[in-house]
């Protein structure tokens, strides 16, 4: 079972805050949703690398595609087919993300297929499970 910690569901969106930057995981500070994604693994024991998007859709040795979905494999979205650029959710079980975007501006706990109703993640890339 993924476990969500109440301050997750209230971290604000701020698209500066990008993997790789000090402070990552102080999420008072604000999260984009790779970083927000990042830090919910590592509450569940997982370390997934401090990739991009589409670094992390290239990675093999930390992740690996999946097409059976397990909670906390990570899922890429974007417009097109591209890696480059695309939003990262975390699968938590029951057909469900949750994910930060700049649209929402928090967190949201949606239904993987109703993604695609969003233009800005209507192509699901694919999931990606953090090795351990």
């Amino acid at each position: 079972m993924i476990h969500i910690p109440d301050n997750f569901l209230t971290v604000k969106y701020v698209g500066a805050r990008i993997p790789g930057i000090e402070n990552q995981a102080d999420l008072r500070l604000g999260a984009n949703c790779q970083v927000f994604a990042y830090e919910l693994l590592k509450k569940n024991g997982l370390y997934p690398p401090n990739l991009r998007s589409s670094e992390l859709w290239d990675d093999i040795l930390h992740t690996k595609k999946v097409k059976n979905l397990r909670a906390l494999d990570l899922m890429l979205y974007n417009p097109d087919n591209e890696s480059f650029g695309a939003h990262v959710g975390v699968y938590i079980g029951a057909e469900k993300i949750i994910h930060l975007s700049y649209q929402n501006q928090k967190p949201e706990i949606i239904e993987h297929k109703l993604m695609s109703n969003n233009e800005k993640y209507r192509v699901f890339i694919g999931a990606k499970r953090v090795l351990k």
